[in-house]
């Protein structure tokens, strides 16, 4: 397994992961990928004393060399951020001088961020294509991962795209319900990071249920809603009259949709603090904490880095794809006519059955035009930023934020495509060549 981005202060999280799930996937030899000397030697100094303190008896190295760590791989693993926390920032401020929201996956700040990375995966899915072992998968976590993902499969690459909305989401119903999470069944559908659950079922509630993953149990949200409604309002960013108005539960990222004008309106607030800027802070603790030769185990603070059980759905998902044992995981892979109203190439974010031929869409209940409507224009923005991420054009970069839901003016849209463009000159070598 090789970790690209292996410098991240996510990787102790996923190492540990890895020896929470040895019973379903054994890793032989693990390489971290990182260009930082720094990063290699603190980060994979934690991380091999995590992976020893816990028995494991592989082989662990780390390397800046993308030919060596990608020789011979099974899995490689994407979690690369193209310009670090400083380009974050410009991601999640700039476009707020335009009155448009600042943020790193959606939006202008987003497409900024795919344009910076969608490049530099497609070039490492070929270098992998080359050096892999025949078969080897690319499991990227890397965000926008929706554009990502769509990049990666209309070139054709062995890949399937992961986020951490689901699992935490489904972690979080467990918890309010009081059972156990993993019997918790969610019917999760969108885009990446435009998704709603339209029904949370349980073992053992009666009624009848549906969706393939052996759950039949009655739709809980009614429930969840009226026992949590202030808890679920506050952790989802929106509305509890919406949430029942849609009888569905949206990722915390559809509130910048729903509610664009007023979280512009608190980040153009004098003294709002990016998450960039909180993030950046926090690795630096992280790091310094991470230099300790005694610490073992992958400390407390991590928790507050974002990525919630990112661990446990990365090492599911390459179990199931390692050992071909179909389980149901949400996960980023063309839709193939689960989605009505979506085309079959359309990366779609859904429930699948995954086994070591990739990951299968289950159908879905057709969504209404509510929903329908913005995952079709968003989709539509997609395609856009992926063109404009592959041609360095930038009338391609203006027709897309055209197609951005919140975007969608003009001269705005030309304006933030010279903004953006300016900002990220450094990492754009497309657009830049000279």
């Amino acid at each position: 397994m090789a970790v690209v981005g292996g410098g991240s202060t996510y990787t102790p999280e996923l190492v540990d992961g890895l020896c929470d799930l040895e019973d379903r996937i054994v890793v032989d030899d693990l390489v971290l990928l990182d260009p930082s000397d720094v990063r290699r030697e603190v980060v994979g100094g934690l991380s091999e004393r995590i992976l020893r303190a816990r028995g494991w008896r592989g082989t662990f190295w780390t390397t800046a060399d993308p030919h060596a760590a990608l020789e011979g791989a099974d899995f490689v693993v994407v979690q690369l951020r193209i310009g670090g926390q400083a380009a974050r920032h410009v991601d999640e401020t700039l476009p707020v001088g335009y009155g448009c929201l600042g943020q790193e996956t959606v939006g202008a700040g987003g497409l900024a961020k795919a344009l910076r990375t969608v490049p530099v995966v497609l070039e490492l899915a070929e270098e992998m294509a080359a050096r892999a072992n025949p078969g080897a998968w690319l499991v990227d976590f890397t965000n926008p991962v929706g554009i990502v993902t769509q990049a990666l499969l209309d070139e054709g690459h062995h890949a399937v795209g992961l986020c951490n909305v689901a699992i935490w989401a489904q972690r979080r119903i467990g918890h309010y319900l009081g059972v156990d999470p993993d019997e918790v069944a969610v019917e999760h559908v969108g885009l990446n990071h435009l998704t709603w659950i339209r029904s949370a079922r349980t073992r053992g509630t009666g009624g009848s249920g549906g969706g393939g993953d052996g759950f039949a149990g009655e739709d809980r949200l009614d429930e969840l809603f009226d026992r949590f409604g202030p808890e679920v309002e506050l952790e989802s960013g929106v509305s509890i009259d919406v949430l029942r108005l849609q009888h569905a539960l949206p990722s915390y990222y559809v509130h910048y949709y729903y509610g664009h004008d007023a979280e512009v309106a608190a980040q153009a607030t004098a003294g709002y603090r990016s998450r960039a800027d909180v993030v950046a802070e926090l690795e630096t603790t992280l790091l310094e904490e991470y230099k300790d030769p005694a610490l073992m185990s992958k400390p407390d603070a991590l928790s507050f880095r974002g990525g919630a059980y990112y661990s446990l759905a990365a090492v599911r998902l390459m179990a199931s794809l390692h050992a071909g044992t179909g389980d149901v995981q949400v996960v980023d892979m063309r839709n193939d006519g689960a989605v009505p109203g979506l085309p079959d190439d359309a990366v779609v974010e859904t429930t699948a059955v995954v086994d070591a031929t990739g990951a299968h869409p289950l159908p879905q209940r057709p969504l209404p035009p509510e929903m329908l409507g913005l995952v079709q224009h968003a989709k539509a923005y997609e395609r856009l930023a992926v063109r404009a991420a592959c041609s360095g054009s930038r009338d391609d970069v203006v027709r897309a934020l055209l197609a951005n839901p919140i975007v969608g003016q003009y001269p705005l849209a030309a304006e933030l495509a010279d903004e953006l463009l300016a900002a990220n000159r450094h990492h754009l070598p497309r657009f830049f060549p000279s």
